[in-house]
């Protein structure tokens, strides 16, 4: 009881900064989660997208992707993992990131309207063009063999 009253009175701790990895990881879970299905297909190509990305070995990926995971259960906004993104990444790798989030969008064979909706809105927090943005769904969909919508 007495640690409750001394943490009451210290005050709420400052929100603790996601780091780069982190943040990348929730964009692309929350990419994934926008059609409300998070399937295998998912699940391995953002595996594969984090492990490229990152140089990261198998543990070290699936420590990320369960950090992803329980920040994504908890998250209220974009805003602290795009600013992180934008803070750390050039605008080539912003618009790499763009294009991860299409091939997570495309993972499951069809892009859902709500998954095209997260990838304009963090494609415009991360300082993406709608051009570039564009331009990288049509690589994207042409890589996986996708048909545009």
């Amino acid at each position: 009881m007495f640690n409750d009253l001394m943490r009451l009175l210290k005050g709420p701790e400052p929100p603790h900064r996601p780091d780069l990895r982190l943040s990348v990881a929730v964009l692309l879970l929350e990419a994934a989660r926008q059609d409300d299905t998070f399937d295998p297909g998912e699940r391995t190509v953002i595996e594969t997208l984090l492990t490229r990305r990152f140089n990261l070995v198998p543990t070290e990926c699936a420590l990320l992707m369960a950090a992803g995971e329980k920040t994504t259960a908890y998250i209220v906004g974009l805003y602290s993992h795009t600013s992180e993104v934008t803070g750390q990444m050039t605008p080539d790798d912003r618009l790499a990131l763009v294009e991860m989030l299409w091939e997570v969008a495309y993972a499951d064979g069809v892009l859902d309207p709500e998954e095209d909706l997260l990838v304009r809105r963090v494609a415009r927090l991360i300082y993406v063009t709608d051009r570039d943005r564009v331009l990288a769904r049509q690589r994207v969909a042409a890589r996986m063999g996708q048909r545009q919508a």
